[in-house]
C-alpha cells in the first residue's frame, strides 16, 4: 500500500465516521495493540504518566470501553448517547514513508448528546499512524480539549 496524503486524510474521516455511526468494535480494529488514547487535563501537558490527564486509556481501558457502549445491559448508556463531529481538513504534520510513520493534526468540534443533555468541545486531535502489514493503524491518539481545564460532565464517548 503506497500512503499518500489523501490517504491519511480519508483514515481520519472513516474514524470519524466510524464513531459518529456508532461502530466502536470496528473502530477498535483500527489500533495497534500497544496504542494510546490521550486527553491530558492542562493546556499544553506533555506528560500522560506522571501527571493526571482526563483520559490515558491503553487497548484494555478501550477495549472495555467498546464493551460498555456496545453492551445490551449497559444501564448507563439506556438509551445510547450519540455524537457528531464536525472536523477540519485533517493537516497531515509528518510522512515518513519509508518508516511508515504519519503525523495528522486534526481541528474539530465534538457534539455528544444523551437523553436531555448535549455537551460542545472544541478539541485538537493527533494522530501517530504507522503502515503495518499494508495497513494504517492508529500508534497513539492524542485528544486536546480547548478548554480542558473547566468542569465536565461525563464524556461517554470518543472525540
Amino acid at each position: 500500500m503506497s500512503v499518500t496524503r489523501e490517504t491519511l486524510i480519508d483514515f481520519i474521516y472513516d474514524e470519524v465516521r466510524m464513531l459518529g455511526e456508532g461502530r466502536y468494535t470496528e473502530w477498535l480494529d483500527l489500533w495497534l495493540p500497544d496504542g494510546h488514547y490521550w486527553m491530558p487535563l492542562d493546556y499544553q501537558q506533555t506528560d500522560p504518566i506522571n501527571q493526571t490527564s482526563l483520559m490515558y486509556e491503553d487497548m484494555f481501558m478501550l477495549k472495555l470501553r467498546v464493551e460498555r457502549l456496545n453492551g445490551a445491559r449497559t444501564f448507563s448508556q439506556k438509551p445510547k448517547s450519540r455524537c457528531h463531529h464536525v472536523i477540519q481538513r485533517p493537516f497531515v504534520d509528518e510522512m515518513d514513508t519509508e518508516a511508515g510513520r504519519f503525523v495528522t493534526t486534526t481541528f474539530m468540534h465534538y457534539v455528544e448528546t444523551r437523553l436531555d443533555e448535549q455537551q460542545l468541545l472544541a478539541v485538537t486531535a493527533r494522530h501517530e499512524l504507522a503502515l503495518v502489514e499494508g495497513r494504517l493503524r492508529i500508534a497513539n491518539k492524542r485528544v486536546d480539549i480547548v478548554n480542558c481545564d473547566a468542569a465536565f460532565r461525563n464524556i461517554q464517548l470518543l472525540p
